[in-house]
């Protein structure tokens, strides 16, 4: 039985803790925080509740695995799912409007064509056809294995059969996202729905691989699911699997650095001084507070997996507390497509003047848990916006909070006279919660681009460190979270000779 210390309370940390336990090891995770779920946290006011970060799930398979494989209770008698139907409604700048079925392509096909005209359905099936042979391609040394010494594999090969494109008698293919919208999808609203998966994680289309078409096959393929109650719901149960497994929590407990003995990891040392030993030490944090804690190079010579000190865009939230019932029929989740795509874009790269107004999700669940009764509703606009640091300090929050509430008005009738109060949170609060830097969204591992949307390892130069989480391999996001800790559990119970999830 080993003594694994893991720092941080997240969802690819608890996912590791619990399999741990499971394993037989004494599992203790630190968590400078005083609660669980690194960025899935909830706020409550006044009867009101609201998701604070991710509202959706896809791939719940990942937490069903986890459950199965950690305890007699499956996902589903410790959490509600839902499968949200439709997906998501779409409202493009010129007024068009779609509506998405959940989990069937057919019916993307059909619904696309309807709303956007001969061809447009045809031509986004079509996309998915091809986004699925990058999955095919992809998924398992992305997604299930280990990130093994010879990634460049990943880094060097386009996984995406991108269609040629003749271009002054040349024959060419599209390398980015943005790329294969312009050629492939020849719609601006096609354009700003491919975009939309992409601005999720704050990344700009016009710099992403064409691999990036996994990420919207992803929610087309396995569906979109809510948990009843909010994500949050999600947290507490893997939190409560852990604890029936006897995983130890401390709240309150800032890990300051990483302790090291013979050349390998051997513990961990707080805030106040105490040191604990541990046989192995599972970080759950972003590179740029990793590497504060050891002074360790924990990666090898060449490997670029993107820019840890360059801050990356971030989540912006606004809570809404509504008078009035929310009308029947009304779309768990709407997405309100930017007007302007370029200024869009160039403003969240730091490269254009701003706020400018940006592509807004409104998620509105049909779910009584949220609100103190039927004669409200809790509503959550979310936004990914630029780093600029210390959001507090500027003169750009109202402009942006009334920029987003503006297009969520086209969600939500009558949106400003029913608004009792709003909550923001900005970038900086997820910073401040999470520890992220600059309070950044962290996106799922592409292949490609020279293996810059990779992310580093779970293992590390330091024998006896590993990493965990959406800063971690495979990436961000809800199910890549429960992925990596999967992968880190397998790496300490099997040691080097794991070959990855079954």
């Amino acid at each position: 039985m080993a003594r694994i210390a893991v720092i941080g309370a997240g969802m690819g940390a608890m996912a590791a803790a619990a399999r741990l336990a499971v394993a037989g090891h004494r599992v203790a995770v630190y968590e400078r925080g005083e609660t669980y779920g690194g960025a899935v946290r909830r706020f409550e006011r006044d009867g009101f509740s609201f998701d604070t970060g991710p509202g959706l799930l896809t791939l719940p398979a990942v937490y069903r695995d986890l459950f199965v494989k950690t305890g007699k209770q499956p996902l589903e008698e410790c959490v509600e799912l839902v499968q949200v139907d439709p997906s998501s409604r779409h409202v493009f700048p010129d007024g068009t409007e779609v509506a998405l079925p959940n989990a069937s392509r057919a019916g993307v096909v059909q619904a696309l064509e309807a709303a956007l005209g001969a061809g447009a359905g045809d031509r986004w099936g079509d996309f998915l056809v091809r986004a699925r042979e990058a999955w095919d391609r992809t998924r398992r040394p992305l997604l299930e294995e280990p990130l093994w010494t010879d990634w460049r594999v990943l880094a060097e090969r386009e996984p995406y059969p991108a269609v040629p494109h003749r271009r002054l008698l040349r024959t060419r293919r599209a390398g980015t996202l943005a790329e294969v919208a312009a050629w492939e999808l020849r719609d601006p609203r096609l354009t700003a729905l491919l975009d939309s998966h992409a601005l999720a994680y704050g990344h700009d289309p016009r710099e992403l691989p064409a691999s990036a078409a996994v990420l919207p096959y992803m929610e087309h393929a396995f569906g979109t699911w809510y948990v009843r109650g909010g994500i949050r719901e999600l947290a507490r149960a893997v939190y409560e699997r852990c604890l029936e497994r006897r995983v130890e929590f401390v709240f309150g407990a800032e890990v300051t650095a990483i302790v090291e003995k013979d050349g390998r990891a051997a513990g961990i040392e707080l805030a106040d001084g105490t040191v604990t030993e541990a046989d192995h030490v599972v970080a759950g944090v972003d590179p740029k507070r990793l590497k504060q804690l050891t002074g360790h190079v924990l990666d090898a010579d060449g490997d670029v997996f993107g820019d840890a000190s360059a801050p990356s865009p971030g989540p912006f939230t606004v809570l809404l507390a509504l008078r009035g019932a929310r009308e029947a029929g009304a779309a768990h989740r709407t997405v309100v497509h930017a007007p302007d795509r370029v200024a869009e874009l160039d403003w969240l790269t730091n490269e254009g003047p701003g706020p400018a107004r940006p592509t807004v999700t409104v998620l509105r669940p049909d779910d009584p848990a949220l609100w103190p009764d039927e004669e409200h509703e809790s509503v959550v606009l979310t936004a990914v916006a630029p780093p600029h640091g210390n959001w507090a300090a500027t003169n750009s929050v109202q402009p942006f909070v009334s920029l987003m509430v503006g297009a969520a008005e086209t969600a939500v009738p009558g949106l400003r006279e029913r608004v009792l109060w709003q909550e923001i949170r900005t970038p900086s609060h997820s910073e401040e919660e999470t520890g992220a830097f600059c309070g950044g969204v962290s996106a799922p591992s592409l292949a490609g681009a020279e293996g810059y949307f990779l992310h580093p390892a779970n293992t590390t130069r330091l024998p006896g460190l590993y990493r965990v989480g959406g800063w971690s391999h495979p990436g961000g996001g809800l199910p890549h979270a429960g992925m990596s800790g999967a992968l880190v559990a397998g790496l300490i119970v099997e040691g080097p000779d794991f070959r990855g999830s079954q």
